[in-house]
């Protein structure tokens, strides 16, 4: 069954995503980032090549021939899913596709609308019997 997390009161949602992207590479597991849009894909994209240089926190889309090689894909619409390890959702709705998916990431800001969609979020996966773990990173940031 998908592992389901929720990080809320998120600061800066894209940076901790790309924090979350260079944890999960370095533990050898794969990714994929379901962004809002092509332009929050590409902000993302951005960010993360600039990340850190140790780090070399490759990423593709899944459209791109080098998408089957990476280890993170930026995705937008969820028609061309490459693995099934890690999904971090970034959008105001639960993915279609996310019970294939071994561990479910929802980032949530600090805005109230929000929050307003995650609270819809938390009680769809809970009323199907996930198990979900949430980290408020206004008590804890380092995590």
């Amino acid at each position: 069954m998908t592992r389901v997390e929720f990080f809320v009161n998120v600061p800066d949602k894209l940076a901790k995503t790309v924090e979350l992207c260079e944890k999960t590479v370095r533990k050898g597991r794969q990714l994929t980032v379901f962004t809002q849009d092509e332009a929050m894909s590409e902000a993302l994209r951005q960010q993360l090549w600039q990340y850190s240089a140790p780090s070399f926190l490759t990423n593709a889309q899944p459209n791109e021939p080098t998408s089957v090689f990476s280890a993170i894909v930026l995705d937008s619409n969820g028609e061309n899913l490459l693995q099934d390890d890690v999904l971090i959702n970034l959008q105001s709705t639960h993915p279609l596709f996310f019970s294939r998916f071994r561990h479910l990431v929802e980032l949530v800001g600090r805005d109230e609308a929000d929050k307003k969609s995650a609270r819809v979020r938390y009680k769809f996966y809970k009323d199907r019997g996930y198990e979900v773990n949430t980290r408020d990173m206004a008590e804890d940031p380092a995590t």
